[in-house]
């Protein structure tokens, strides 16, 4: 039986899931990445004069063990087992993360917290009803007072807009099993459940206590499933950005890249094919050997901007799914890595910082999550991350003026003196979040609807190709589903289906993690 080619837009966590899945059954899939450096999307590794940063920080942890069996599969030995250190920096203080009930006490004193425990008893007598946003939702699972202190001005930076315009849906999401006893019960007991195989159906991802990581960052983990795919004969080809898809419907087959092996065997077997075109440009094309121009395929699969392929799909899709998809929103991202001989380094992998005076959201201690991020043990690398909106005052700022805030901020956080900053560098993220508003899901809605119109052969993955926010086992999960349906020329599993967790959810509404048919 002959393979299906499979053509897949974008090289992160859930196209190269796909893509090795794919090679590893006698595909012919080409990969198709526009960023001309890297692959991994969002969960890339940058480095710098030799050190190495994340764009944000990124645990390996899953519910799914048909996940944690594939990064064990590609990395092995070379992942590393963390114990978690994190913190909350909140009105001159440090809390830990899970949150400690008797430094919560100390540090707010015992009239706050008492006044806290009476606003979690009310709100638990008199809940919200249906809460229709996340303030709301917060508030109904721990009360007013603890939600200003510890939810409101982290999500608000995080959001660049107030918690009463963002959806419930986003807070039931992320926070998923998430309770006031469950996180101060963390605190003195946190099941491990950190070993691939085991049971981790009650643990709360944002609670776990250990996570797995790559030796030398999450990069490390998609440069290697990058490799893989073209030892199996496959193509990963940077600098390439897919400008259009077509769709055939039935016409005459084309080759690809002179090969006619497709159109040979459908003739043979007197079928009318089908299939996408996509539309290919970029400068990394000429240094693989490649030219720009149009590749044919019988399946597509698409993890870039679910805005992006609304727009550039052709014949194009009907009006109500243009203006749904111009409507999706998204956060951008600014990561500025600092390299500074610090004397007052600090133990956590990464503080979230609930300051609005300070602009950094998180910071990042990057010799934490692996030494060899770091090559010389003697400087620090600090990744300050800043949340805005493409275009603002962040964004257009100078790099840098950048490094220049990002050390100021650290002084005043006391997590650095005056020390002179060794190195800098910034890294823009656009898309980085895809925001949960008010309107998001009949947007969606819309979007999926056009989709399945626009004819067979197409799926999305990922957390941009879905307008999902997320994690990276959530997107694999998705592309292991897409590879699963083509494989059997049918489509078996909806990716839609996958919850937060990474686990699929029959139409039956039985939760499973091996999906395999």
């Amino acid at each position: 039986m002959r393979r299906p080619s499979v053509g897949i837009i974008g090289a992160g966590p859930a196209g190269l899931t796909a893509a090795y899945l794919l090679a590893k059954q006698g595909c012919r899939v080409d990969v198709w990445e526009a960023d001309l450096t890297y692959v991994g999307g969002i969960s890339r590794t940058v480095v710098h004069k030799g050190f190495r940063f994340d764009i944000g920080g990124h645990r390996f942890f899953s519910k799914s063990g048909e996940v944690e069996a594939f990064w064990s599969e590609i990395l092995g030995d070379d992942m590393l087992t963390r114990d978690r250190l994190s913190r909350i920096f909140y009105d001159g203080k440090f809390y830990n993360y899970p949150l400690e009930a008797s430094e919560v006490v100390r540090n707010l004193g015992k009239r706050e917290s008492l006044l806290s425990v009476v606003s979690y008893l009310t709100k638990k007598l008199f809940p919200t009803h249906q809460p229709a946003n996340l303030e709301e939702w917060v508030t109904n699972k721990f009360g007013y007072r603890l939600y200003a202190k510890f939810f409101k001005s982290y999500t608000e930076k995080v959001w660049g807009v107030p918690c009463s315009e963002i959806a419930a849906d986003w807070a039931a999401q992320r926070i998923k099993g998430l309770s006031l006893t469950r996180a101060a019960l963390a605190a003195f007991w946190s099941p491990p459940a950190t070993e691939a195989g085991s049971d981790r159906s009650k643990v709360i991802k944002s609670l776990i206590g250990s996570f797995r990581y790559p030796r030398l960052g999450p990069g490390m983990m998609w440069e290697a499933t990058a490799e893989r795919v073209r030892a199996l004969g496959g193509q990963v080809t940077l600098g390439a950005r897919v400008t259009q898809l077509t769709r055939m419907d039935g016409a005459a087959d084309e080759t690809v890249d002179g090969r006619a092996d497709r159109a040979a065997n459908g003739a043979a077997q007197g079928q009318k094919l089908a299939g996408w075109q996509l539309e290919v440009e970029g400068p990394g094309l000429g240094g693989a050997g490649l030219e720009a121009g149009t590749r044919t395929y019988d399946q597509i699969i698409c993890s870039a901007p679910l805005s992006w392929l609304v727009r550039s799909i052709r014949p194009s899709l009907p009006p109500e799914a243009l203006a749904a998809a111009a409507a999706l929103k998204y956060r951008d991202f600014i990561t500025v890595a600092v390299m500074l001989k610090s004397s007052t380094a600090f133990p956590d992998h990464w503080i979230y910082i609930h300051d609005p005076d300070i602009r950094a959201g998180r910071i990042q201690n990057f010799a934490n999550w692996s030494p060899e991020m770091v090559p010389d043990p003697t400087i620090t690398c600090l990744g300050l991350e800043y949340f805005c909106f493409e275009g603002d005052d962040l964004w257009a700022m100078a790099d840098d003026d950048l490094i220049a805030l990002a050390a100021r901020e650290l002084v005043t956080l006391g997590l650095a003196g005056n020390e002179a900053i060794v190195n800098g560098a910034v890294v823009r993220q656009p898309k980085a979040y895809p925001i949960y508003d008010d309107t998001y899901k009949t947007h969606i809605q819309s979007i999926r609807a056009a989709l399945t119109s626009a004819g067979e052969g197409l799926q999305v993955v990922g957390r941009n190709g879905m307008h999902k926010y997320n994690n990276q086992d959530h997107s694999m999960m998705t592309a292991m589903l897409a590879a699963k349906n083509i494989l059997n020329d049918q489509p078996i599993y909806d990716a839609w289906n996958v919850n937060q967790d990474a686990e699929y959810i029959e139409a039956t509404g039985k939760v499973t993690d091996e999906a395999t048919p």
